[in-house]
């Protein structure tokens, strides 16, 4: 403990003079979309936003919704991202939610409402293009953006946090992906960030809807960074104090923040034999096969919380609609290889389709969980079985029929001097832990700092604290990854064991 108090001494001075004196009082402003809706009275509180120093914040305040994104919110908060990406005075952003909820997603009854008739159709894909062109927003923004995940972080939530630089969980964080829950897939970007999870954590959270919580959102990537809940407000005042800041400077003041695990903490489950038989049964690209290889690790699996796990993912797949299931799987597997605007048009498109009526499993899914409440059982989903929802018809529905080419898809329209046609996004993995890839490739030699294709545990250890500034929770990630993925071989001649990576 203490060697890593005295490495980061260094890092702990930089961001310090950096500080001027905080500015003690906010000034609050509200503004309206870009796009022709306009906002009504009363609609400024749903956001609110506050300025101090160089940072810029905003607070969705819709707290008895758990924050859930409807469309005057949207118009605010598109408004105010285009001001500060403007901005010549504000360098950071930050994004909260007040309440238990960073953002528990979008205003799905009023989209599914909309779909169920004709003449309203096309006010459903207008929120889905809002919410889209929000994100891919504040995914390009060329400032420091910080998304505070303090509380319920779901859907629509996930797209105003994915792919910000800096990801904020705390251990009241509750993250999850639950489209298919509703008869809808995974969207906001899912089908770019969740294909780009280790392993295939992110195809599971994707089908299965399940949530990730606490610390466990930090070790797995899908944040950038763990703080306590408490720690937050103090932060947010240091940030209000930095003058003139960068990147690294944001990002050294979030790891002074950062608290070691406490010993009551829960540890994450998808470690060890549970995550090798997770990556193992998700790597499919056919839903089918998936249930095959679940069935058998539920069956054979040498160990007993496997293999209770392998059944519940199964009964919790049966859950889900057979329809958005194929979806999802399929929009994550060529999410994989797009840029993140494309994987966004990609998802409009589907989204188009589902709204156009493609499948009446939206508006069931809806009503039966948001509306009806139903707890126990499964929604009257049709087709109801796999078997009877044929992969060649989703994507001819779902991928192929509807787009902007086809005009039956509206294109999504960034203002070029907000996000040039050039400009490239950011890694959302700059700032977060080492990736199970990069941990592999510096074991088999290709890492762009790899100095042999030999490496001891320790070594690979140090040289990923270097690389990331001793940022912390690296030694624990490698470690974990080497556990799992590496084995031990032992050289002839010097007696070194170095690692092998397990393919």
């Amino acid at each position: 403990m203490l060697a890593r108090g005295v490495g980061r001494m260094s890092r702990t001075g930089l961001a310090a003079a950096q500080r001027t004196q905080a500015i003690s009082r906010h000034m609050m402003s509200t503004s309206s979309s870009s796009r022709a809706s306009k906002v009504e009275v009363g609609d400024e509180n749903l956001v609110l936003f506050e300025s101090a120093g160089h940072v810029r914040k905003y607070t969705l305040n819709r707290e008895r919704q758990l924050n859930a994104l409807n469309e005057p919110m949207l118009n605010l908060l598109r408004h105010y991202v285009e001001d500060f990406v403007r901005s010549d005075l504000g360098k950071v952003l930050v994004g909260t939610g007040k309440g238990r909820a960073f953002c528990a997603g979008g205003d799905v009854a009023t989209v599914a409402n909309n779909a169920t008739k004709v003449e309203t159709r096309s006010k459903a894909v207008e929120f889905f293009l809002r919410e889209f062109e929000l994100d891919y927003l504040l995914a390009a923004v060329n400032k420091p953006y910080i998304a505070v995940m303090d509380g319920i972080t779901m859907g629509g939530g996930v797209g105003l946090s994915a792919n910000a630089p800096f990801r904020i969980a705390t251990e009241k964080t509750l993250f999850a992906m639950p489209e298919t829950k509703i008869g809808y897939a995974p969207d906001v970007g899912a089908s770019f960030f969740l294909s780009r999870v280790d392993g295939e954590l992110g195809t599971y959270l994707g089908l299965t809807g399940e949530n990730i919580g606490g610390r466990a959102v930090f070790e797995h990537g899908l944040a950038t960074h763990f703080v306590p809940s408490r720690r937050i407000p103090g932060l947010i005042e240091n940030l209000n104090a930095l003058d003139n800041p960068t990147f690294a400077h944001v990002d050294s003041l979030i790891e002074e923040c950062y608290s070691e695990r406490e010993p009551d903490e829960p540890t994450s489950s998808f470690v060890g034999a549970k995550r090798a038989a997770l990556d193992f049964a998700f790597r499919h690209d056919k839903v089918e096969s998936i249930v095959e290889d679940l069935k058998a690790i539920g069956n054979k699996h040498e160990a007993e919380d496997v293999r209770i796990w392998a059944q519940e993912t199964l009964d919790t797949l049966h859950l889900r609609s057979p329809t958005s299931l194929r979806i999802a799987l399929t929009a994550i597997r060529r999410g994989k290889t797009m840029t993140l605007l494309e994987a966004l048009q990609m998802e409009l498109n589907f989204a188009a389709a589902i709204c156009n009526g493609e499948t009446p499993d939206f508006v069931t899914g809806v009503r039966a969980v948001l509306v009806e409440k139903l707890k126990n059982g499964r929604p009257s989903w049709s087709p109801p079985t796999l078997e009877e929802v044929s992969q060649s018809d989703v994507v001819n529905k779902f991928f192929k029929k509807y787009s902007p080419a086809q005009g039956n898809a509206p294109a999504l329209a960034v203002s070029e001097d907000l996000v040039p046609k050039d400009y490239k996004i950011a890694h959302p993995m700059r700032w977060a832990l080492p990736t199970e890839e990069e941990i592999g490739k510096m074991v088999t030699g290709s890492h762009p700092s790899s100095g042999s294709t030999q490496i001891t545990s320790a070594e690979l250890v140090k040289k990923f604290e270097d690389l990331r500034n001793h940022k912390n929770g690296v030694r624990e990630k490698v470690l974990e990854v080497v556990q799992r993925r590496c084995k031990e071989v032992e050289d002839k001649t010097s007696g070194m064991k170095y690692l092998a990576w397990v393919r």
